[in-house]
């Protein structure tokens, strides 16, 4: 088990909390990713979004793959994911640009997280393609065939139903290739992501829900690509206090939705369309990403105990949410990691 976190691009995580102390600018990334280094992370993901999905469009954010470079160059161990969206890019322009920032990152230390479509609203804003649900699916596999093969050919030929590629040279070629993640929970998604990704990233869920998962993506990946995927990621808000009666209070602090808060009007119009019961969809929009699904709330030994339950379900990286994310990495760090370590020695 890795732990690895989000980077807050959108000035936190919580959509019920309006100023979390984690302002969108740089100074706060650049304290967190080299906090989060010196302590012993091993992975951040940097989402890539255009408008702010938690404090609303109007709020700030911050670009993903400028914001990734000044990580990677500011940090020495950390591995910097970076989202990326086929229908904002062209394959043959994120390949080259992967192979430039593997430059800068050294080894090992650069992945993709690619991500089949996200928020028609956004898409429609920022020009992007918004295709049908399946059909997101062939364009990334497209996409990615199109990166793997810049990175392993020159010239490179490609005619497939969304690329095009004539004879392309991509020099220099990055010295390893970057890791490819993916996730998508559709039967759909499951089986392309299958064949095209190296490794799978899970939103939030049970302990029963992430052994099934990886147990089935597995078989997937080994029948259509020859063997499992690398490593299973998994979004995971963590709230860790000295008593469990102060994790649930903080549970219900940022939970309790507001009629008078901004975010309330979206709460309720997320609650009408979903087919979840409310409290549990109380917990679903709070942060995103099912993050509290995993429940990893409690004192330093409930969630590490739950934490190595996860790890026996085959999640191999924890990629946490929590706020404000500088004092709460310390925290985590402090007081979760030498718990695990004593089960998990080979924690990073």
């Amino acid at each position: 088990m890795h732990f690895g976190y989000w980077t807050p691009v959108y000035g936190g995580f919580l959509r019920n909390i309006g100023d979390e102390g984690m302002p969108a600018r740089w100074d706060y990334i650049r304290q967190v990713s080299t906090l989060a280094d010196r302590l012993g992370y091993h992975t951040t993901l940097v989402p890539e979004l255009y408008l702010n999905d938690r404090k609303g469009i109007d709020a700030p954010s911050l670009e993903a793959w400028s914001l990734s470079s000044a990580i990677l160059a500011v940090t020495e161990r950390l591995r910097v994911m970076t989202a990326v969206r086929p229908g904002f890019h062209l394959p043959t322009v994120i390949a080259k640009t992967s192979a430039t920032i593997s430059d800068i990152a050294g080894p090992d230390r650069f992945a993709l997280n690619l991500v089949a479509a996200w928020w028609a609203e956004e898409a429609r804003q920022y020009g992007g393609a918004f295709a049908s649900h399946d059909d997101r699916y062939t364009q990334a596999r497209e996409f990615v065939d199109v990166l793997k093969g810049l990175w392993r050919e020159t010239p490179f030929e490609y005619s497939g139903k969304y690329y095009q590629v004539d004879g392309a040279v991509l020099s220099p070629k990055p010295v390893t290739a970057p890791v490819i993640f993916a996730g998508g929970e559709s039967e759909a998604g499951r089986e392309a992501i299958a064949g095209f990704a190296d490794s799978y990233v899970l939103h939030g869920g049970t302990v029963a829900e992430a052994r099934e998962k990886v147990a089935d993506l597995n078989e997937r990946r080994t029948r259509l690509a020859g063997a499992p995927f690398g490593e299973f990621g998994m979004a995971a808000y963590v709230i860790v206090r000295d008593t469990e009666a102060e994790a649930q209070r903080e549970l219900e602090r940022i939970t309790a939705v507001d009629p008078s808060s901004p975010g309330y009007a979206s709460f309720e119009e997320f609650r009408a369309n979903s087919r979840l019961d409310v409290e549990l969809s109380k917990r679903e929009y709070s942060v995103g990403t099912r993050g509290l699904r995993p429940n990893l709330v409690g004192t330093p030994e409930q969630v590490a105990e739950r934490i190595l339950q996860f790890e026996e379900a085959g999640i191999t990286l924890l990629l946490i949410q929590s706020s404000p994310l500088h004092e709460e990495l310390e925290r985590i760090a402090a007081e979760v990691f030498p718990l695990v370590r004593q089960v998990s020695p080979a924690l990073v």
